[in-house]
């Protein structure tokens, strides 16, 4: 739903303020009629694609969850509203350049012991770091770049022990 909004914005649709307001009415949106509404006025955007692209807010978080083994979230898959990454000693990869994503603010929750977690964002995504603790180990965001308001915005909270939580870009792009 906000991947289509981003492409209106992008075509010269919407401006920011009907973006937002658009965004705002689908993400408090409690029946598929709600989410049409923010799509169906838009020239290019046919019937088939707004079905497509509508999916009520809420539903189950994924939970990526590893001891010692490696976890990849990778190419395209589509973003829930709520994302669970947590290892004791390997590590998760949770990549969200190709992704299609459902939700403007997506919620993050990490927690690993010695492992790592790697969080790859695409340039122009706000991250949002909330509720840090660490014990002897680090997190880093390196996704710092100037934010695009028309991008979704990551809030990550992460309990890390001796282990490693990267936020970053993609590498060589």
């Amino acid at each position: 739903m906000v991947g289509l909004l981003q492409k209106a914005v992008a075509q010269g649709l919407l401006n920011l303020d009907e973006f937002t307001e658009r965004t705002d009415i689908a993400l408090a949106a409690k029946i598929r009629a709600e989410l049409n509404s923010v799509l169906i006025d838009l020239p290019g955007i046919g019937q088939a694609q707004v079905h497509s692209a509508v999916a009520i807010p809420g539903g189950r978080p994924l939970e990526l969850r590893t001891r010692t083994g490696n976890i990849k979230q990778t190419g395209q898959w589509t973003v829930p509203a709520e994302i669970v990454a947590e290892c004791t000693m390997g590590n998760v990869t949770v990549d969200f350049t190709e992704a299609r994503v459902t939700s403007r603010d997506i919620a993050m929750r990490i927690q690993c012991g010695s492992g790592n977690v790697t969080v790859i964002v695409p340039r122009g995504w706000n991250v949002v770091l909330e509720q840090i603790s660490t014990g002897m180990g680090n997190v880093i965001n390196k996704a710092t770049d100037p934010v695009d308001p028309t991008m979704p915005v990551l809030h990550v909270s992460a309990k890390v022990g001796m282990g490693n939580a990267k936020i970053r870009y993609p590498r060589g792009k």
